[in-house]
């Protein structure tokens, strides 16, 4: 369903991934709000909420930044209780840190686990036994699960509708503006439809949720760019030996790996600190368009490298066979690079009033968005 040209809305979203999704059906079943979502796509959850780890963050994985793990414990059960039907529990989840090069020990493991009241128990010796002993200091079984991207997306898909939630996908917004008659709709989109045709609908709010083109929908609207980095990002998805098929392994923490099952496809994922990046960069250091520099890409797959460093710490992961890989814009809060934090961010743009950014880094990340848009409509922004 396409809005109408002159549709007059509460809010616009921009990006239909699971941000996008998750605030367009917040603005409506809580605050009441008109709400059309715009996917350049032709589906939801097709790029970064789709081609990830698909991990359902329990807190383990930020060893170096409570905050971000107490966020995540505080949000994995809520997403866990939401959205059962979409995730994968049936799996054991592993976590081991190595004896060298790991930026913590066992011991803090153990005592950042305990701080942030994440279940932590002692690997039973058959699984403790698939790894190397003499690189891995320890290993651990925790409560950490994976999301189905393909039965989220549906899901989400069929909640919008029931919402009412004017959902256009084949859709890129090309720029944002003030309303050439403001109103009560202070802003308006130039959206190019599937088959050319132009709309301009019309808003109080817009909300820009294209996650790795967010500064590019800024730079057509002329505002300035946010200081973001990007990296290519590579998983690779193995079909498993029969003993792993039912188990996800991370060593951490520095340049190791993880290997957990991928619910989508019925494979599993595997990523390595080292060899997942292809490359990276900074927006605010380069004009080109993110998009279109993706598309243009033909990155060679490193899953050898990948697997071959992985299998000296858990010898039977040299069995995996590759069967697809997996490539996508990663992106990331520079800030976020110093102790690994993964807070969101949410920036009203004082150029364009109106106009709010929204990008967050893993999926129970979503959750966070609730209170600053509690504090954003009750400025009276959206009256």
């Amino acid at each position: 369903m396409s809005p109408a040209v002159n549709d007059e809305l509460d809010a616009l979203v921009v990006g239909g991934g699971l941000f996008g999704a998750w605030l367009a059906l917040e603005l409506t079943r809580r605050h009441g709000a008109r709400v059309a979502l715009f996917e350049r796509e032709q589906g939801l959850l097709r790029r970064a909420s789709y081609r990830n780890q698909a991990r359902v963050h329990n807190g383990y994985h930020y060893p170096r930044s409570i905050l971000t793990g107490l966020r995540s414990r505080a949000n994995a059960q809520r997403f866990l209780d939401e959205y059962a039907g979409c995730v994968d529990t049936s799996f054991t989840k592993l976590y081991a840190v190595g004896r060298q090069r790991s930026n913590v020990t066992a011991l803090q493991f153990e005592t950042f686990c305990r701080r942030i009241g994440a279940p932590l128990r002692t690997a039973p010796p058959e699984l403790a036994r698939l790894f190397d002993p003499e690189r891995i200091e320890a290993v651990w079984e925790c409560d950490e699960w994976a999301f189905d991207a393909a039965k989220l997306a549906a899901r989400l898909q069929q909640e919008l509708a029931d919402a009412g939630v004017r959902v256009a996908l084949g859709h890129t917004v090309q720029r944002v503006r003030a309303a050439a008659e403001p109103g009560a709709a202070r802003l308006e989109a130039e959206v190019r439809g599937p088959e050319g045709q132009t709309l301009v609908p019309r808003a109080a709010l817009v909300f820009n949720c294209t996650y790795a083109n967010l500064n590019g929908l800024l730079t057509r609207s002329g505002l300035p760019k946010v200081a973001l980095k990007q990296e290519l990002a590579e998983i690779a998805l193995v079909r498993v030996p029969a003993r792993l098929e039912r188990v996800g392994i991370t060593v951490m923490c520095g340049p190791f790996f993880s290997c957990m099952p991928f619910p989508a496809r019925g494979l599993h994922s595997f990523s390595h600190v080292r060899y997942t990046p292809h490359h990276a960069w900074f927006d605010r250091q380069q004009d080109f368009d993110n998009q279109a520099y993706f598309e243009a890409l033909r990155p060679v797959s490193r899953f050898d490298a990948m697997r071959r460093d992985a299998a000296r710490y858990v010898p039977l992961l040299a069995q995996c066979e590759q069967q697809d890989a997996l490539f996508e814009l990663k992106t990331v809060l520079p800030q976020s690079e110093h102790d690994d934090s993964r807070p969101i961010l949410f920036l009203r743009h004082a150029e364009l009033p109106g106009l709010v950014s929204v990008l967050g880094s893993k999926i129970d990340n979503v959750y966070d968005l609730g209170h600053e848009l509690e504090l954003l409509l009750r400025k009276g922004t959206a009256a």
